[in-house]
């Protein structure tokens, strides 16, 4: 089992920057990669960005390039997602799951085997 502890959501103004923080314990070791997910009101869990413990891979999607970005401390187990220049259209809230992601398969939430609980982030215009 592996567990994944969220943290880091808030409210911010369009144009601000969060950071949120995921602390992973258990077996990581069964998994070879976390991702970023995030779901609004009544749409679907939807792929953000997403880092192999390596830290070889990296991937995004095109909504936040150039705004996001992924990266991990394998010391500390925790992957971030730095968001910088948030927009109103950024509010949801931000999932990061943990399992097997390969190239052809980061962006779909099945290869995802653990989740967190969850982070609020609200951008207010």
């Amino acid at each position: 089992q592996v567990q994944l502890v969220e943290s880091g959501g808030g409210l911010v103004q369009a144009g601000g920057s969060l950071r949120l923080s995921c602390a992973a314990s258990g077996r990581t070791a069964s998994t070879n990669g976390l991702g970023w997910f995030r779901q609004a009101p009544g749409k679907e869990r939807a792929f953000v960005a997403a880092i192999t413990w390596s830290g070889k891979m990296t991937w995004y999607t095109d909504s936040v390039k150039g705004r996001f970005t992924v990266s991990r401390d394998n010391a500390k187990n925790t992957v971030y997602l730095q968001m910088n220049s948030l927009k109103p259209e950024d509010t949801a809230v931000y999932y990061c799951g943990a399992g097997s992601i390969w190239s052809n398969t980061y962006y779909y939430t099945a290869p995802y085997d653990y989740w967190g609980q969850g982070t609020q982030v609200t951008v207010s215009s």
